[in-house]
């Protein structure tokens, strides 16, 4: 069996050396670890497979500690999207190995984020270049037509960005519903959503919606991608894990940059998952456990929840496939073409989460 282990760093290009892990002080840190196993069944031709890696970027909330890897692979490295510098593990595996398989560890550390409204910084500043980036349409996520007139429309009178940023949060937690018969997390197709009329979908269809009308009002905004990793210590079955494996776990949650506050996390799509999910369902807007949710989610992240990426359209270095709207699942193909990331049964990947003492990281 191949065996390698790299650290988390921008600067790395390939796994070929044994590493050691980072090491972080843990006053006010949680430190996790999580393994996807990927294995590619009935492989015919050339079979390649991508994983993605927690952001690779430290923030005040999230920090990489390394990640390693195992498997049959012939060769395993970090690669980049060239859009948005994405990080992920590509192994490949040649046409003669009948059963190709993947597993990568990583280990991370998260602590609970919040925003104080009543103490800015007027220092915190976005650039120029990063407020066209964060502005600026994705495929998926335009930012004219029924989506500018939409966001027009909900912010008019609105007149700072945060004024904006939080009537756009409240407009989506009334008006739109998580629908349980979406697949995975959804396609995120912000403009068909609207033409719909039918403003139902999960995570990356609301939130998404939401980064979409925030940048066609001109206030940068992002969608973050991840998976949850551990049960909610704030009474909230519906925002946590259930059990160590967190295969179907994943979550899009979003940001938005205000003047004097910097990223200011968000989560409309987590309240309306809260009044659908949360026992005994079918909660109110009214409800008790509603109401904390939409007030809390508006200015703060519970970290139980490890984030990816910031990206968007994709382009899985090596595939012979299209762009992918996001990378928040394992990828892989064959000779056949691309495996189905929402059919984990059938691609056969299964996802890991634990949650570490502070003598083990």
């Amino acid at each position: 069996m191949n065996r390698r282990h790299f650290l988390q760093s921008a600067s790395v290009a390939a796994i070929g050396q044994a590493l050691p892990w980072r090491a972080f002080a843990q006053e006010g840190w949680r430190t996790f670890e999580t393994v996807t196993r990927v294995d590619v069944k009935d492989a015919f031709g050339v079979a390649r497979a991508w994983v993605p890696l927690p952001l690779e970027a430290d923030t005040s909330w999230q920090k990489t500690i390394g990640n390693s890897w195992s498997g049959n692979a012939s060769q395993a490295q970090i690669l980049h999207d060239g859009k948005y510098g994405v990080a992920m593990l590509y192994a490949e595996w040649p046409a003669r190995e009948a059963n190709p398989y993947l597993e990568v560890t990583s280990r991370f550390m998260t602590r609970d984020r919040a925003v104080d409204f009543s103490r800015p910084d007027h220092s915190l500043v976005l650039s120029a270049a990063e407020r066209k980036f964060f502005t600026a349409p994705t495929e998926l996520i335009p930012t004219d037509g029924i989506v500018r007139k939409t966001a027009l429309d909900i912010t008019k009178g609105a007149k700072t960005d945060v004024d904006k940023a939080r009537v756009i949060y409240e407009w989506i937690v009334d008006n739109t519903f998580r629908d349980p018969k979406t697949r995975g997390c959804g396609v995120g197709d912000v403009k068909s959503l609207l033409e719909s009329g039918n403003l139902g979908g999960k995570c990356a269809d609301l939130n998404a919606l939401y980064v979409g009308l925030a940048r066609a009002v001109g206030v940068p905004a992002r969608d973050a991608y991840g998976i949850r990793v551990a049960p909610s210590k704030y009474g909230y079955k519906s925002l946590g894990t259930g059990s160590p494996n967190i295969t179907k776990a994943q979550h899009c949650r979003a940001e938005v940059y205000l003047s004097a506050y910097g990223w200011v996390p968000v989560d409309p799509a987590d309240v309306r998952k809260v009044i659908l999910e949360e026992p005994p369902g079918n909660r109110s807007l009214d409800d008790d456990m509603v109401k904390k949710a939409r007030a809390r989610l508006f200015g703060s992240w519970e970290m139980n929840w490890m984030a990816y990426n910031f990206a968007h359209d994709v382009a899985l270095p090596g595939s012979t496939g299209n762009p992918i709207g996001f990378l928040m699942y394992p990828q892989a193909e064959t000779a056949d073409g691309r495996l189905d990331c929402l059919d984990p049964d059938n691609f056969k990947y299964e996802i890991t989460s634990k949650e570490l003492t502070s003598g083990t990281a």
